[in-house]
């Protein structure tokens, strides 16, 4: 069985919604296919969500409407039968019905907007899957909340979806696509919650690693992971195969096309992940597995508004016990470090959420001396195979680097990253320059083609 996932943009229109019928029909696998909310659904709950929550009613009132209006729209072209239309309206019809029914609520809660912002993905799956009924496709919907669980440190767990997915499979052994939402799931008070934005890729991968799939693939509008952001160098090309330790890095580093915790899930059981483009579903997009290209260096991203801080021991020479004490801080405050480095009395750390940056600098101060801290910094992360017998690719990178200030190198921690940090400003000629000093276009053009 494999696991297909579509994003937004791919289910964003009707005709859309068409397509992905014919592409999860075609080959005759079993599917469990994972659905985001329609594009732009999400931001419009969270929008009607904080009317209410600003006790704004009339304002978050008239949202409601105009999304519903939307809706009404989107099923008039879906659907192609009487019977097919009316199913969908009352779809439509039951869960706006209980998005109003929020209105009345006080106070507006964060319980409450998480079971508002369900609704995107509850809408999509069940539209969809009436679509499929009605084009006689021997589907069924399989609800992310009777098996996608959450624990009290708001990680999946898997063995609670593994349980649950084996016994609704098997009571539906007849059923050839099954449709799931991405993204929503419950929290240990059994409350709707969610997995962050960008989620329904990290639901598609918990799936596949749950049963054990042939694959999961995630469907997106760009022909796989591209060796560097395409919005910013015109020169890029689709990676045709990486590990799951360089995606890994990629998507934790800026790649947009992939949330960071998708990989996870996927390597442990040995799933491989595959990035699929639903406007040509011919082109081969990217695997990602065990194996990869030999080619040294394989991506660039970048990670933006970063706050860099500068910490150096009071004690001098010999300051052990001097980074436990600091990370603890940052472990106090629950604020992730993504780039480290170090000297024997100074050590410098990113973070992307300064929302206790306060406190953390507060705490820091009482037993080290701060500088004062560097906001909106990038970090450029180049992904490949850099094993320590690897001769010249440090000078590479900074040879493409030496017009633009550094003030962060971090080498050697990981055999597939170099992370330099920069000043945002310079973030493009940082990807520029790189492109054209790591990659030569037309070589890596000739590998992709040969290869297929």
């Amino acid at each position: 069985m494999q696991v297909w996932k579509f994003g937004g943009t791919s289910v964003g229109k009707p005709d859309r919604m068409h397509s992905i019928r014919n592409l999860i029909t075609e080959n005759g696998t079993r599917k469990i296919v994972v659905l985001s909310a329609l594009s732009g659904t999400t931001n419009g709950l969270l929008s009607i969500a904080e009317s209410l929550k600003a006790n704004n009613d009339v304002e978050g009132n008239q949202k409601i409407d105009d999304l519903y209006a939307h809706y009404e729209v989107f099923i008039k072209d879906l659907y192609k039968t009487k019977d097919g239309y009316e199913q969908g309206k009352a779809i439509i019809d039951k869960e706006f019905s209980f998005i109003r029914s929020l209105v009345s609520i006080k106070p507006f809660t964060l319980k409450q907007e998480k079971e508002i912002v369900a609704e995107g993905e509850l809408l999509s799956t069940q539209m969809f899957e009436a679509y499929l009924k009605e084009e006689g496709i021997n589907s069924a919907l399989l609800p992310a909340l009777d098996f996608m669980l959450i624990d009290a440190d708001n990680e999946p767990v898997l063995s609670f979806t593994e349980e649950k997915l084996s016994t609704m499979l098997e009571q539906l052994s007849d059923k050839q696509i099954f449709i799931t939402q991405g993204f929503i799931c419950r929290n240990p008070r059994g409350e709707i919650d969610n997995l962050k934005r960008g989620g329904s890729d990290y639901t598609a991968s918990l799936i596949g690693g749950a049963i054990v799939a042939e694959e999961v693939q995630i469907w997106t509008d760009i022909d796989g992971m591209h060796n560097n952001d395409p919005r910013i160098v015109k020169k890029t090309f689709p990676i045709r195969e990486l590990t799951f330790e360089e995606a890994a890095e990629l998507a934790y580093f800026g790649a947009k096309i992939l949330h960071p915790s998708t990989i996870t899930p996927a390597k442990l059981k040995g799933v491989p992940v595959r990035l699929k483009n639903t406007m040509e579903p011919e082109a081969y997009g990217t695997l990602i597995a065990d194996k990869t290209s030999d080619r040294e260096i394989k991506a660039i991203a970048a990670k933006d508004n970063l706050t860099a801080i500068y910490i150096h021991s009071t004690r001098m020479l010999n300051a052990y016990g001097f980074l436990r004490r600091v990370f603890e801080v940052f472990e106090k405050y629950k604020t992730p470090v993504d780039m480290i480095t170090t000297s024997e009395v100074s050590v410098s750390v990113t973070i992307d959420n300064d929302e206790h940056l306060d406190e953390i600098m507060a705490e820091l101060r009482q037993f080290a001396d701060l500088e004062e801290c560097d906001k909106d910094q990038t970090i450029v992360c180049i992904v490949g195979n850099f094993s320590a017998d690897k001769e010249g690719i440090a000078l590479k990178v900074l040879d493409a680097m030496k017009n633009i200030p550094i003030r962060m190198i971090c080498y050697g921690a990981s055999e597939h990253n170099i992370s330099l940090l920069i000043h945002g400003k310079n973030k493009a000629a940082a990807l520029n320059a790189l492109n054209e000093r790591c990659f030569l276009y037309e070589d890596a053009m000739k590998d992709i083609f040969s290869a297929q």
